[in-house]
This record gives structure tokens, sequence and C-alpha cells, in this order.
């Protein structure tokens, strides 16, 4: 059991940090460096950024349908939220460890596979619009139940998780591969990294 509005500000602020990190580093980043794969089989940042904007599409309009039918049918909210079994299972199993440290590779649905070489530029434009709906879809859940809602999984639409824990499995699957996509451009390397580069190129 958890302050429903507690919960809701850490999503918000997690989210916030998501949208900063976009805005104001990888917005500045080459598409070279969003494109780089640091191994054969490892995502690049563009790769980790369209696999979240392909489960940004599903689950933001079946979030901010689920709000809208609270809305209507006057589903008021509570103080504290209770996490379902399937939702606290399906959180957990994406929410890195204290560090950043991934728990377990584990391998996407097929119809959440990234392309070979998204366009990088692209795949942030739209990384950064989910992120600004995804607050503004968190700011407008305090107005009804987290526990009454339910909102259907990507994989089903026969499974729904409440909507308090739909919130908490996109924002830890979220988490996980902007983790990802950070070591990505962080392991690449410049061309000629051994002669000396422009102020601006050392300043990212």
């Amino acid at each position: 059991m958890v302050h429903t509005q507690q919960l809701l500000d850490q999503f918000q602020e997690q989210t916030e940090r998501y949208l900063q990190k976009a805005v104001s580093e990888w917005q500045m980043l080459s598409p070279e460096q969003l494109s780089y794969q640091p191994a054969p089989e490892a995502w690049s940042a563009a790769q980790c950024l369209e696999h979240l904007n392909i489960y940004g599409r599903h689950y933001l309009p079946a979030i901010e349908k689920a709000i809208q039918l609270g809305k209507a049918n006057g589903k008021k909210p509570v103080q504290n939220f209770n996490a379902g079994w399937l939702g606290a299972y399906f959180t957990q199993l994406m929410q890195p460890q204290q560090g950043g440290i991934l728990k377990s590779k584990m391998k996407a649905p097929k119809n959440a596979v990234p392309s070979a070489q998204p366009d990088p530029q692209r795949m942030l434009a739209e990384f950064i619009d989910q992120q600004e709906k995804m607050l503004a879809l968190l700011r407008d859940a305090a107005t009804v139940n987290l526990n009454d809602l339910r909102v259907p999984i990507s994989l089903s639409p026969w499974i729904r998780l409440k909507l308090g824990d739909t919130f908490g499995f996109v924002i830890a699957h979220t988490e996980r591969h902007v983790l990802q996509a950070d070591r990505s451009v962080t392991g690449y390397t410049f061309p000629n990294a051994g002669k000396a580069m422009p102020a601006s190129v050392q300043a990212l």
C-alpha cells in the first residue's frame, strides 16, 4: 500500500528526469552517436528509443482512455493505492537494481523489436513527445481511482492491469532502456579520437 499522490509524484519525477536527459543531453548528440551499437547484438540509443516508442504508442492512448472512462464514471481518487500481484511482478521484472544494474537480459516481443537502423532524430523527437504526454497523464490521473481503472497490456487485450500498476510498469520499462541508451552513447568513440577535438565536441 502506498499513498496515491506520493506515488504519482514519484512517477512524475522519474518521467521529468527522462525528459530532461533527452532534451538537454541526447538532443546535443550526433546521429552517429545515437546510432552507435557498442556490440553486434547490443541496441543503439536510437533502437532503445524506438522500442520505447512502440510501447508508448500502445500504452499512452490506453492510459488516456482509462482516465477518461474513470472521469465519466465518477471514479474519484482514493488516498492509497494497492498494487496488484501481476502488476507488481511486471514492474519488478523491469525495474533496474540499485546502481542501475539490469536484473537480466530480456527478449523483446516480436512486435516491439526495433528496426536495424531507425532514424535517430525522429525517434528522439517522438520519445520527447511521449514523455511530455506521460507527464500530462500523470497529472490527470490524480483525479481518478488508480485501483479501479484497468488498462490492457500490449501482449494481450484480455490481461488488464490496474491504472497505477500500468504507470509503474511503463515507467520502470522506460528506466531500463534509458539506462541502456545512455550506456550506448557513452561507449561511442569519436573518429580520430587520438587527435585534439574541438571544444564544442569536448563539451559533449
